[in-house]
C-alpha cells in the first residue's frame, strides 16, 4: 500500500466509523461525502489507486480495496482497525459491477467474474468486520443490492443471478444476528443515474463476442444507447434518492429489513407479487 494511501490514527476521535466500498463515483462516492458531512468518520474505498487519489483530494480518508483480491480486503480492514482501534460501526457494502449479455453467451469465466466482486468479496469483506462490530455489542451493515436481486430481467442473466445470491446471504445474515445489536439493512434501488452503465457495456465487450451472437442485433441497440449523451433508463433517478434511504439506513434507532428506491422498484416489487409468472414475463420483455 501507498503512503498516500495511508490512514491517519487520531487518538480520542469518538465519531462513529463507517466503512464504504465502490466509491469512485455514483452511489459509493455521494454516501462518502454525506456522511462524512453528518459527522461519520468515512473510510472510502476504490479499487483502483487512482480513484483513491482522486478521493483524498476531495477531503476524504480513502484507500484501496479491491473486492476480487482477497490480500486486499485484509490489507484494507486492518488498516482502518489500525487508524480508529479496532473500530467499524457500520458498513455499506457498494461496490459492483454489472455484466450485461445473454445468458448462452455467458462462459463460465465470464459468471465467476461476477460472482468474485458481487457476491464472494461482498461476504467476505462483510465477514472480516463482523467479529469488530460484535465485540462491541452493536454495528449497522448496509447492501445496495438491486431491484434485479428480486425481479430478473433479460439481458442481465448474470448481474441478476448475482444479486440473487446477495440477497440469499443477506437474508441469512439477519436472522442468524437477530439480537446481537447488529442490523442488516438492504436496499433495492432501480435505475440510478451514474457510470455504472458505461461500465458494463465494457465489460460485455471483454468476455462477449457482440458481433458474432446470435443476439447481435439486441447488443447493436445497446450500443447505440449508450452512445447518446440523452439515453437514460426510464424513472433513474440521481444518487440524492438513495442517500435519503441510507441516512435512515444507518441513523434510524430501528430501520426497515428493506428499502425500495425508484418508481420502478416500487412498481416491479409490488407486480412480482401479484401477476402470474408469465404475465410477469412479458412486462419485462419491455425493458
Amino acid at each position: 500500500m501507498s503512503k498516500s494511501t495511508a490512514l491517519e490514527t487520531t487518538a480520542g476521535d469518538q465519531r462513529p466509523t463507517l466503512l464504504i466500498t465502490g466509491c469512485s463515483s455514483g452511489i459509493g462516492e455521494a454516501a462518502a461525502h454525506l456522511f462524512r458531512d453528518r459527522g461519520w468518520r468515512v473510510f472510502a474505498t476504490a479499487r483502483r489507486t487512482l480513484d483513491v487519489h482522486r478521493l483524498e483530494r476531495a477531503g476524504l480518508e480513502a484507500l484501496q480495496l479491491d473486492l476480487n483480491d482477497s490480500l486486499s480486503i485484509t490489507v484494507a480492514v486492518d488498516q482502518i482497525m489500525e487508524a480508529t482501534d479496532g473500530r467499524i460501526d457500520a458498513l455499506i457494502n457498494n461496490a459492483a459491477f454489472a455484466l450485461p449479455g445473454a445468458v448462452e453467451d455467458l462462459s463460465r469465466a465470464a459468471m465467476r467474474s461476477q460472482f468474485e466482486a458481487n457476491v464472494f468479496g461482498t461476504i467476505e469483506l462483510t465477514n472480516r468486520v463482523l467479529p469488530l462490530m460484535r465485540q462491541r455489542g452493536k454495528g449497522r451493515i448496509v447492501m445496495i443490492s438491486s431491484i434485479l436481486g428480486l425481479v430478473s430481467m433479460p439481458w442481465r442473466g448474470a448481474y441478476n443471478a448475482s444479486k440473487f445470491a446477495l440477497e440469499g446471504f443477506t437474508d441469512a445474515l439477519r436472522m442468524e444476528l437477530k439480537g446481537s445489536g447488529i442490523d442488516v439493512v438492504t436496499i433495492n434501488p432501480g435505475p440510478v443515474e451514474s457510470s455504472f452503465r458505461k461500465s458494463a457495456l465494457a465489460n460485455a465487450r471483454r468476455y462477449i463476442d457482440l458481433k458474432g451472437s446470435v443476439h447481435a442485433e439486441h447488443y447493436e441497440r445497446l450500443e447505440r444507447l449508450n452512445s447518446d449523451p440523452e439515453g437514460r433508463m426510464p424513472g433513474s433517478v440521481s444518487p440524492a434518492a438513495v442517500m435519503r434511504r441510507l441516512v435512515k439506513a444507518l441513523e434510524s434507532r430501528r430501520p426497515r429489513a428493506r428499502y425500495y428506491v425508484t418508481l420502478p422498484a416500487y412498481v416491479l416489487s409490488f407486480l412480482r407479487r401479484i401477476l402470474p409468472t408469465r404475465w410477469l414475463d412479458g412486462v419485462l420483455r419491455r425493458h
